[in-house]
């Protein structure tokens, strides 16, 4: 299990929540899901101020009702909230849609045009008064997190896409989060469009596997140790899906075989965003 740098433990598989929220004919489904996944064990729901425009969180809030102890929730702020006052208020009405008291990790959704120190103030505030417990940053780069400067210790993770085709994260980013002990959240690590599932030495290992590709796919971010992967799934059958690809032990054959489809990365890369 995964550990934040204070040694928190946190679930090295966790729930995404990305484009929940934006139908009402739908909330009763991703409702449903999320509980789903609590169910098999899936603690950990992310999600984001951006996702439905807060619809999302409401879905979220709706699902972990009555049972706020046994979930890891982790938030996002937008870019143009995160100043040191807007990024409170932003938490503020987070936590309403949420309905909790608490999120456990805040994350800065990605760099905007308020300087990372600003934000970082933001978020110790918020901490001091009990509205978070953690905070961190997402889709920023070893540049980026070098800039955080005495407050590096302090930043519980970074939440990047990383998957079998986007592994540019492995030539410096991982690594770097590695030795400063704090994990990396995978965002959409079965790809998006299911052209990456669509590759034959995915299928390959799948088929060694009897298992779907997207579950090998999952399993191979689970690889990492420091690797927390957040797949999101609404079908029941999905959800269920995703929580066995913790039992898939992939083999030193089945990593050789996904290098040959999905060569890693032999240089420095920019950061990969959806």
């Amino acid at each position: 299990m995964p550990t934040l740098p204070d040694g928190t433990p946190v679930p090295a598989l966790g729930q995404g929540t990305w484009h929940m929220g934006e139908l009402a004919s739908q909330r009763r489904i991703e409702v449903d899901a999320l509980r789903l996944g609590l169910d098999l064990g899936m603690s950990l729901i992310d999600t984001a101020e951006m996702y439905g425009e807060g619809g999302a969180e409401e879905v979220v809030g709706e699902a972990i009702a009555g049972r706020r102890d046994g979930v890891f929730l982790v938030s996002k702020v937008y870019p143009h909230n995160a100043s040191r006052r807007g990024a409170v208020a932003a938490c503020e009405r987070s936590l309403k849609r949420l309905r909790v008291e608490t999120i456990d990790l805040y994350l800065l959704h990605w760099r905007g045009s308020h300087p990372l120190a600003e934000t970082v103030a933001a978020f110790e505030a918020l901490k001091a008064a009990g509205k978070i417990r953690h905070w961190g940053v997402s889709n920023c780069d070893v540049d980026d997190l070098e800039e955080l400067g005495a407050a590096l210790p302090d930043c519980a993770t970074d939440q990047v896409l990383y998957s079998l085709e986007h592994r540019g994260v492995e030539f410096d980013l991982l690594p770097f989060c590695a030795r400063h002990r704090m994990p990396v959240m995978a965002y959409s690590p079965v790809g998006q469009g299911g052209r990456m599932l669509r590759n034959a030495a995915l299928a390959e290992v799948a088929q060694r596997h009897g298992v779907t590709p997207a579950q090998v796919a999952i399993a191979w971010t689970l690889r990492h140790p420091h690797v927390i992967s957040i797949p999101k799934a609404s079908d029941p059958a999905h959800v269920r899906q995703n929580a066995a690809a913790r039992d898939i032990a992939l083999t030193a054959e089945d990593l050789a075989t996904l290098d040959l489809g999905f060569a890693p990365p032999t240089r420095k890369r920019s950061l990969a965003m959806l």
